[in-house]
């Protein structure tokens, strides 16, 4: 029998094929994560501090930004760490908790962008008996479970990626530690945990992009009998925002986890603009669709502001 050493630590070996551009990259990536902290925090604010948008649509707006927030913080603060220069190694319950965070959160946001598709739906379709069916209790239940059904997600791939033994080398091909990179640095049979992960995460992406096109497609059918032009551009321009912020978030989902092969720069991209992008697109997307955001936006950013002042 071979002598093994027992992995303890990682060496995230950062963004394939860009040797060189870590200065720029650190200035690219410090300022989304910077946008993006800020972005959700003057959301979070605007929401808390106005009774207007105390409703069940930016209940679960509060809610995404809460998402937006942990899903960036997840992985970018290691990545700005090594880009600075310092240790790009990660500790074995290091990288298992980066894993499982990024996998909870991302799956808690996928099923949180299908309760709010539901929410318009009852919204343009049952208007008059919105706020009985959408009542706090409801609202609740929905937002819990979210939390309940990414954590259970997250539990289950993290056991199926760690229970196996990881010896010899621990050089991760990635900028953070995901199934497709850390996977073929195991020494056991990792078919079960290859196919779980293509199942849980690809499958549970097609169908909340399929539960939401369901959805927005009965909120079509309720809009295009509108009489009025105004009542149409009303309906439409509550829903509008959320359309885009999907149309941000699935797309590169499903497009890394249901390739066969790909590029480890297209994957990386496609991850990128996933992980970091679309938490910052998130705020801009929602304040500058709806008049309600941004009037709340603005005032939370002068009492934003205000505190900063006095705290320094």
């Amino acid at each position: 029998m071979r002598n093994h050493t027992v992995v303890t630590e990682y060496i995230l070996l950062g963004i394939p094929e860009t040797e060189g551009l870590e200065t720029v990259l650190f200035s690219l990536f410090s300022s989304l994560y910077l946008c993006t902290v800020l972005g959700n925090m003057l959301i979070l604010l605007a929401i808390i501090s106005s009774s207007r948008l105390h409703t069940p649509m930016y209940f679960f707006l509060a809610n995404l930004s809460v998402f937006d927030l942990g899903f960036s913080s997840t992985t970018a603060p290691k990545m700005l760490s090594y880009l600075s220069g310092l240790s790009q190694g990660i500790s074995f319950q290091g990288c298992a908790t980066q894993l499982f965070f990024y996998h909870f959160l991302g799956c808690t946001e996928c099923f949180l962008y299908t309760v709010m598709a539901y929410d318009r739906f009852v919204a343009i379709c049952f208007p008059l008996r919105y706020m009985v069916i959408m009542n706090h209790r409801v609202c609740t239940i929905l937002a819990t479970g979210t939390w309940m059904g990414g954590c259970i997600h997250a539990i289950i791939l993290t056991y199926l990626t760690f229970q196996l033994s990881y010896c010899g080398s621990n050089k991760v091909s990635y900028y953070f530690c995901d199934i497709p990179a850390i996977l073929p640095l195991a020494c056991g049979d990792t078919s079960l945990a290859q196919r779980v992960g293509f199942t849980n995460v690809g499958l549970l992406s097609l169908i909340c992009f399929f539960l939401i096109l369901v959805s927005y497609t009965r909120i079509g059918i309720a809009i295009s009998k509108i009489r009025s032009a105004e009542g149409r551009k009303r309906a439409f321009s509550t829903c509008s925002a959320h359309v885009t912020a999907i149309l941000c978030a699935y797309g590169p989902v499903i497009i890394i986890y249901l390739q066969p092969n790909p590029s480890a720069l297209l994957g990386a991209i496609i991850q990128i603009l996933n992980n970091h992008v679309t938490p910052m697109l998130n705020p801009l997307i929602y304040s500058l669709r709806n008049q309600d955001v941004k009037s709340s936006f603005l005032f939370g950013s002068i009492h934003l502001l205000c505190f900063l002042s006095h705290a320094l």
